[in-house]
C-alpha cells in the first residue's frame, strides 16, 4: 500500500477532496525531493515527515500544517529553496516550512550556540504563526519515538533536550499528552536502566493496587449517586513514570512512599457540577485544607482548568482528586490544539491561543533585550516553570506568574518601565521587601520614582526570564552610557595636560581615529576608553599629532595634569576600593583597570605604589564640591562587654543618620569586645560627626577608621 495512504485514510475523517488533493501534491514534491535519502532505520526518509503530518492529522490540523509537515525538512536537507515552495504551495505553507528549518548554512562557536540560535529562530516564527511549534513538537514527537537507533551520545543530547525544552513547551502550550509522552521517552533514552527498573516497579505495584482503587471507586460512586449528582466517568489516574521518578528525586522519597499517593479523575457535565462534587467527597472524606487547588476560577497560565483535593481515604491513604467538565478535560489534555481539534465546540479552546500568543509577546521582549542566542534560551527555559502563583494587581486583575516570582518579576510583567522604576512594594497594603517571594493571593502593589533604575542585586532574587532580560539590558545600557561618559572626561583631562581641548578637535579628526584603532564608532572608542581598554594619554597624543604633527615628548607634561573630579554618580564604571574605603573629603587616586574602569583608593593607599609610574594606569583624581551618594567606611571600637552595649552602639550610629552595612564582633579578654563595622556616611564631617557621637556613649572604650592592612602586589604582577 502506498506510504500516502495510511494519512490519507486519517485526513478523511476531518478533510474534503480538494485538500486532500493539495496534500497529496505536497508529499509527490516533498518524496522526488528527498529521494534516494534513508533513514537511520534504512527506510526511505519521506516515512518521517508523513509520520509527522499523521501525529497532526490526528489533533485534526488545517491543510497548510499539514502541508507544511510534510515538507518541513525539504528546505535543511535537500536542494530545494524556501521560493519553490511559495510558487508551488503559497506563502503561508512556505514561511510554516521555513519557521521549523534550522540555520545549517552558518557556522557557529559551538554546538551549544548553534542550538541556541536555532532555537530563537523557531521562537520568532512561533510569534508570527502559533502553528510552527505544533509541526515542531510533532517532528520531536516522531524522532523520541524513533530514538533507539541513534547513537548512545546523540541519544543522550536528543534527550536532555527534549526534557529541557520540548517537554516545557508542550506543558506551557497546555498539551498534557505531548509532555507525558516526551517526559517518558525522554526518560527512557537518558536513563534506561533507571526507566526500566522503575517500569516494572509500577507494573508489580499495579495489580496489588487495584483491589483498593476499587473499592474507593465504589464508594465515591455510591456517595454520588445518593447525592443525585450525574457524573460521565470516574477513572484512576497512575503517574507516569517520569513523574514518580522526579518526586522521588526532589522529595528525597522511596517508591512505596509516592505509590502510596492514589489519584483519580471525575469528569462532569457542568461547572456548578464540579463544586457539588467536591462538596460531596469533603463529606466522605477528610479533606488535606493545604492541598486544594480551584483552577477552574483561577485558571493556569496554560488556561488549565479542574478542582484539585486531596483526602485522607480508608485506612489513611492519601487520594488525589481531579474534578473537570468535558471540555476541561479536553483542553488539559490538548491544550492549544484543542482550538483545532474541537473547533466546533467552546470558546474556551481560543482562550489557550490567545494566552499561547501573550505568552509569546513576551518571550519577543526577551529576545531584543537579550545580548545573544545563549542568554535568549536560558531566559525562555526560565520562563517555563511549570508552577505558578496568582496574585492580584490594586484593582484586582489576576496575574500568573512562576513560583517564586518577587515583586520586581510582578512589575515587569506589568510593563519594563514599571519594572525598571520600582523602588518598594506593598504586599495585601504593607510593605515588604522588593525580594521577599510572592503567595498566591496576595495584592502587590509597586511603588515607582521618577529618576529611579534598576539594581544589580535584584539579579540574584527575580526569577522570570522577562525580568531578568530586561535588568540586564538596562544594566548593559547604562554601563554603556556611563563608560563612554567616563572616557569622553578622560580624553579631555589628557588633552587639557597638552594644551587642548576636546571642543577643539575637528569632527573628521575624531573619525581618523576610530578607523586606526578598528572601533565601531566615537562612541564605541569613548567607552573602550572609560572602561580601560584603550589609553586616553596615548588617544590624546595621536590627535594632537593629527592636529599639529607635534612630537611625543614635547606633548605632555604629565606634574601639570589636572586631577579628574569624582562625582560620586558614575555608577558601574567607577569603583570604590575595599581596601581603604575612600569617601569624599579623603585625599584620592586611582588607576585603570581593563573591563571595569576607575579603581579609586585614598592617596596613601600602599596598593597605588605599584601604578604612580605608570602614567598609562594612573590617575589623579579629586572629588566635586557636591557629591552625592552613601559610602561605606570601617570602623573599628572597643566596646564593653555589658548587657545591650551592641544595641545601644547600634542605636547611636542610627541616630548619626548612618546605617550599619556589616557587623563583626569578637570577645578579647572577658570585658570587652572588639567590634568591627561598615557603615554608610556621606563624607569626612558626616564620619566625624558620628564617630564623635560613638564617643560619646558611655560604654566606648575606644574609636578609629580602620583600614585592613593592604598586601601589595608586585610591579610585574599588578601591570601585566
Amino acid at each position: 500500500m502506498n506510504e500516502f495512504e495510511v494519512l490519507r485514510q486519517e485526513l478523511h475523517n476531518y478533510l474534503d477532496s480538494i485538500q486532500i488533493n493539495a496534500i497529496e501534491k505536497a508529499y509527490l514534491f516533498a518524496k522526488e525531493a528527498h529521494e534516494g535519502q534513508k533513514r537511520r532505520t534504512g527506510e526511505p526518509y519521506i516515512t518521517h515527515p508523513l509520520s509527522v503530518a499523521c501525529i497532526l492529522a490526528e489533533m485534526r490540523m488545517d491543510p497548510q500544517t499539514i502541508m507544511a509537515a510534510i515538507m518541513h525538512d525539504v528546505i535543511e536537507d535537500t536542494v530545494i529553496e524556501k521560493e519553490q515552495i511559495v510558487e508551488k504551495f503559497g506563502k503561508e505553507v512556505a514561511n510554516l516550512v521555513d519557521g521549523v528549518t534550522k540555520l545549517t548554512q552558518i557556522e557557529f562557536e559551538s554546538r551549544a550556540q548553534a542550538q541556541a540560535e536555532n532555537f530563537r529562530k523557531m521562537f520568532m516564527a512561533m510569534a508570527r504563526d502559533i502553528r510552527v511549534i505544533l509541526v515542531k513538537l510533532a517532528d520531536r514527537l516522531h524522532n523520541m519515538r524513533t530514538i533507539s537507533c541513534l547513537p548512545s551520545k546523540k541519544r543522550r543530547r536528543i534527550a536532555i533536550e527534549t526534557l529541557e525544552i520540548f517537554a516545557p513547551i508542550a506543558n506551557r502550550l497546555g498539551m498534557h499528552a505531548f509532555r507525558v509522552e516526551f517526559e517518558d521517552l525522554g526518560f527512557a533514552a537518558l536513563y534506561p536502566m533507571r526507566y526500566r527498573i522503575l517500569n516494572a516497579s509500577v507494573t508489580k505495584a499495579r495489580g496489588s493496587r487495584k483491589e483498593m482503587m476499587e473499592t474507593i471507586s465504589k464508594e465515591i460512586r455510591k456517595s454520588l449517586k445518593n447525592a443525585n449528582i450525574p457524573v460521565r466517568s470516574i477513572s484512576w489516574r497512575e503517574k507516569h513514570l517520569y513523574s514518580i521518578y522526579k518526586k522521588m528525586l526532589e522529595k528525597h522519597l522511596s517508591f512505596s512512599e509516592v505509590m502510596d499517593v492514589y489519584g483519580f479523575r471525575i469528569i462532569v457535565d457542568k461547572v456548578d457540577t464540579c463544586y457539588r462534587v467536591l462538596g460531596v467527597l469533603h463529606c466522605l472524606y477528610k479533606p488535606l485544607i493545604q492541598r486544594f487547588n480551584d483552577y477552574i476560577a483561577i485558571s493556569k497560565a496554560n488556561s488549565y482548568q479542574s478542582l484539585h483535593t486531596t483526602l485522607f481515604g480508608p485506612y489513611g491513604i492519601p487520594i488525589e482528586v481531579q474534578i473537570r467538565t468535558e471540555e476541561m478535560h479536553k483542553m488539559a489534555e490538548n491544550g492549544i490544539a484543542a482550538h483545532w481539534l474541537y473547533k466546533t465546540e467552546k470558546a474556551m479552546f481560543g482562550e489557550a491561543q490567545e494566552r499561547a500568543k501573550e505568552w509569546l509577546k513576551n518571550v519577543l521582549e526577551m529576545q531584543k533585550s537579550s545580548r545573544n542566542s545563549l542568554e535568549f534560551i536560558e531566559n525562555v527555559k526560565t520562563d517555563l516553570f511549570p508552577d505558578e502563583v496568582y496574585v492580584f494587581t490594586p484593582k484586582g486583575t489576576i496575574l500568573e506568574l512562576p513560583a517564586g516570582s518577587t515583586s520586581v518579576d510582578f512589575a515587569y510583567a506589568i510593563h519594563s518601565d514599571i519594572g525598571n522604576t520600582c523602588v518598594a512594594t506593598k504586599l495585601d497594603r504593607r510593605l515588604a521587601p522588593l525580594s521577599a517571594p510572592l503567595i498566591s493571593g496576595q495584592q502587590v502593589e509597586i511603588i515607582t520614582a521618577p529618576g529611579a533604575r534598576p539594581n544589580p542585586a535584584w539579579l540574584n532574587f527575580v526569577v522570570t526570564g522577562k525580568a531578568k532580560s530586561h535588568i540586564k539590558h538596562f544594566l548593559k545600557k547604562q554601563h554603556r552610557e556611563e563608560s563612554k561618559d567616563l572616557g569622553l572626561r578622560l580624553i579631555d583631562k589628557s588633552l587639557k595636560s597638552i594644551g587642548l581641548s576636546l571642543t577643539q578637535i575637528p569632527e573628521h579628526h575624531l573619525h581618523t581615529i576610530v578607523e586606526a584603532t578598528h572601533s565601531d564608532s566615537i562612541n564605541h572608542f569613548f567607552e573602550e576608553i572609560g572602561l580601560g581598554n584603550r589609553n586616553a594619554l596615548l588617544a590624546a597624543k595621536q590627535l594632537a599629532k593629527l592636529m599639529d604633527g607635534t612630537s611625543d615628548t614635547d606633548l605632555v607634561q604629565e606634574s601639570n595634569q589636572q586631577p579628574l573630579a569624582i562625582k560620586g554618580t558614575e555608577g558601574l564604571v567607577v569603583t570604590y576600593a575595599k581596601c581603604c574605603r575612600p569617601i569624599p573629603g579623603d585625599s584620592i587616586s586611582g588607576y585603570l583597570e581593563s573591563g571595569q574602569g576607575i579603581i579609586v583608593h585614598v592617596e596613601t593607599c600602599p596598593l597605588l605604589e605599584n601604578y604612580r609610574h605608570s602614567p598609562d594606569k594612573f590617575i589623579p583624581l579629586r572629588w566635586e564640591d557636591k557629591v552625592q551618594g552613601d559610602f561605606p567606611v570601617d570602623l573599628r571600637i572597643e566596646i564593653l562587654n555589658q548587657r545591650g552595649s551592641l544595641a545601644s552602639l547600634a542605636q547611636t550610629i542610627a541616630n548619626a543618620e548612618s546605617n550599619i552595612e556589616n557587623i563583626n564582633a569578637e570577645e578579647f579578654d572577658g570585658h570587652y569586645f572588639s567590634v568591627n563595622l561598615t557603615i554608610s556616611v556621606r563624607d569626612r564631617i558626616h564620619l566625624a560627626k558620628i564617630i564623635r557621637k560613638i564617643r560619646n556613649n558611655k560604654n566606648v572604650i575606644r574609636v578609629i577608621r580602620y583600614r585592613p592592612p593592604a598586601k601589595k602586589k608586585s610591579k610585574t604582577s599588578s601591570l601585566s
